[in-house]
């Protein structure tokens, strides 16, 4: 039996800030729940489609919005334990789930009288006499149901279900193979020798991994999601740095059960097919007319003009690289780049990045870093809440309160590496803010750091610093996010707008009063010497073709596969021969430059939301660096920016246009030169 009293899902919100009571939820709770949500929503909807009287914004727009609010609930809290501790329990509920989840989506958002009612308001907007939000929520809805296909007839919406229903299924097997193909893969070594180089807390991370594994005595090195991996930048022994490249680009293409190109083939066909029923050339032309880049041509122009002086850059480099390794008598591989890099720094900067580490204290970097910035950027206080629980025994629980006292929110943070979370970083809301639902947000950072052994400090490297920074700054836009209506709540904005306040977020890494408050050795407590700092500073450039080029490579390789027609979509295609095509296309195909992913790795467009978009990236950069400059020329950490940021850009979400929000706090547009100049680009 599934009611309030069984299934803690289904029970009132108990917890502060409707945290879920994540301690009594158990896998078989979940299916019950959402099917109950499912039956809820679909009645609430019926309840505004079977009503006689006329259309209004009242007994439409916002019956829509308070509608789904179970669902909602339920949906953030699998969710969130889906992609952070995916049990094989929580995997077979995620596979049962996806097609029943796309179904009912398609349910709404392909409801012809429901698009109607929608479509009669926004034929007359301009009498309606709504507020600024108001009006652009009828907007998004009605250009949101017409890309959906809510336009369609009757025969078109059942294939468009059908294929929707087929893609979820696809990109859930896709991320499930993934994940058992990186926890496969990940490198066992036999003895500490083949890990010369790394750090005492590194070689405890791997120690512990291998005991977990039940391989006592032995070193386990667990893969990043991306390509490369940190440890290649330190790692003396040259096989070891082969083995492990060579493992992580082999994931998903190995011809086992967790082979993922022909996922990923049927999942381009798909997508194709559904883009061409919506009246699009191709998936990316589909996905990009309700973006604010507009069309591929503009993306494609964007990254056409910044792929040739990164290439180059990245030919210089290897270069560098290349005279050094000459000495070793090797020819630079793409296993070796970060390594040879790190003694180009040493060289050029006197600048040892792996030895940075006990100035970067996991514990400190949140508190007097991360934290530190936010408090004194934007007032607001965090403290832990020991009291309430988070979905694992790692995730920690943080109050937030605005500079006056008044309640904010919660943040939680999940840190460590485990099998059960997929790879790489990320943020998402498991509440969002609704003055409408009344709710406040909770908000949550995934990270993938290396866990030591118990009583051995967390060090982080610049790396993981950076990420970490970045990810707050997704945490405090869906802190900040103050909208009336939960389809604008949080960061749910265009998906080339999203990355651009965390992108911010980064530059407090090194600003001089938040680095000289975290940065502090773990043994001594003395800062981060003045004239590492300035190497720091010196070195931003450093290497930046061989990070622009990886990046473009796979931002390329997105645009390439969802570029495809319909009919070039069901072509017989090899997947290692269209990526080196499309790389030979853009001048990205230099063999010591791999791509950031390879396309049966690419989580991001293959079973996350950026398929289409992983430009967002560079695309956010351009507003994220005018932005640097524009805090730079304004006096930098101080209470009036960060409420200007905050009010006019944080605070919006998605409820206005992002660039119209843009201009409102910077008067103008974005201007590319400080993205060139930061990334070396402007020879």
């Amino acid at each position: 039996m599934t009611d309030a009293v069984t299934n803690p899902l289904l029970s009132p919100p108990a917890l502060p800030y409707d945290l879920p009571p994540y301690g009594s939820i158990r896998a078989e709770h979940y299916l019950p729940a959402f099917r109950e949500a499912f039956a809820a929503h679909r009645a609430e909807v019926e309840q505004i489609t079977s009503q006689t009287d006329a259309p209004t914004f009242e007994n439409t727009l916002m019956a829509l919005e308070r509608s789904g609010a179970l669902l909602d609930r339920i949906a953030r809290t699998f969710y969130t334990v889906s992609s952070a501790d995916g049990t094989a329990e929580i995997q077979a509920v995620e596979e049962e789930l996806a097609p029943l989840m796309a179904a009912h989506s398609d349910a709404i958002q392909l409801d012809a009288t429901l698009f109607a009612r929608i479509s009669a308001l926004h034929a007359q907007l301009d009498e309606l006499g709504l507020d600024a939000e108001s009006r652009h929520l009828v907007e998004r809805h009605h250009r949101e149901m017409s890309l959906a296909g809510a336009g369609l007839d009757d025969e078109q919406k059942k294939r468009l279900t059908d294929l929707n229903q087929r893609l979820s299924v696809l990109t859930t097997t896709f991320e499930k193979n993934l994940l058992a193909d990186t926890n496969d893969l990940a490198v066992v070594f036999d003895d500490a020798a083949e890990l010369d180089g790394l750090s005492e807390g590194e070689l405890s991370a791997a120690a512990q991994a291998a005991t977990a594994r039940g391989l006592d005595g032995r070193y386990v090195v667990t893969l990043t999601l991306y390509t490369g991996h940190p440890y290649l930048a330190s790692l003396a022994n040259r096989e070891s740095r082969r083995r492990l490249l060579e493992a992580s680009r082999a994931r998903g293409a190995r011809g086992n059960e967790h082979d993922n190109r022909e996922v990923l083939r049927e999942i381009v066909r798909l997508r194709a097919e559904r883009a061409a029923l919506l009246g699009y050339p191709s998936h990316a032309a589909a996905i990009l007319a309700d973006q604010t880049a507009g069309s591929p041509q503009t993306v494609h122009d964007l990254l056409r003009r910044l792929a040739v002086p990164a290439a180059t850059n990245a030919r210089s480099e290897q270069a560098a690289l290349q005279r050094i390794a000459d000495a070793d008598g090797i020819r630079i591989e793409a296993h070796d780049w970060a390594f040879y890099t790190e003694k180009v720094r040493a060289a050029e900067y006197d600048l040892d990045r792996a030895a940075l580490r006990p100035w970067f204290e996991a514990e400190r970097v949140l508190r007097d870093g991360v934290f530190f910035a936010a408090e004194q950027l934007y007032g607001v206080t965090i403290t832990e809440r020991h009291d309430l629980q988070g979905y694992h025994p790692d995730v920690r629980v943080f109050e937030v309160h605005n500079a006056d006292g008044s309640e904010l929110g919660l943040f939680l943070l999940d840190l460590y590496t485990r099998d059960s979370k997929r790879g790489g970083a990320w943020m998402n809301s498991i509440v969002t803010q609704s003055a409408l639902r009344g709710t406040a947000p909770v908000v949550v950072n995934n990270l993938n750091v290396n866990k030591p052994a118990p009583g051995t400090p967390t060090l982080l490297t610049l790396d993981e610093v950076t990420t970490l920074f970045h990810e707050f700054g997704h945490a405090l836009h869906g802190l900040f996010a103050t909208v009336t209506y939960p389809h604008f709540a949080g960061t749910a904005v265009h998906r080339d707008f999203v990355e651009f306040p965390s992108q911010v977020n980064e530059m407090w890494i090194l600003w001089p009063e938040i680095l000289t408050n975290y940065a502090r050795h773990i043994d001594t407590d003395e800062p981060l010497p003045a004239d590492v700092v300035e190497r720091l500073h010196a070195s931003e450039a450093f290497n930046q073709g061989f990070a622009t080029s990886e990046y473009l490579a796979a931002s390329w390789i997105d645009q390439a596969w969802h570029g495809l027609s319909v009919d070039e979509a069901t072509a017989d295609i090899d997947v290692a021969e269209f990526e080196a095509t499309a790389l030979a296309d853009i001048g990205l195909d230099n063999p010591a430059v791999p791509t950031r992913y390879a396309s049966t790795y690419f989580a991001h467009v293959f079973s996350g939301g950026y398929s289409a978009g992983y430009y967002s990236y560079i695309w956010s950069e351009v507003l994220d660096a005018d932005t640097v400059e524009w805090f730079r020329d304004n006096g930098g950490l101080t209470r009036d920016n960060g409420d200007r940021f905050r009010q006019r850009l944080l605070g919006v979400g998605g409820s206005a246009d992002p660039l119209a929000a843009y201009r409102d706090f910077r008067g103008r547009d974005a201007e590319i030169q400080p993205l060139l100049e930061r990334r070396g680009l402007t020879g």
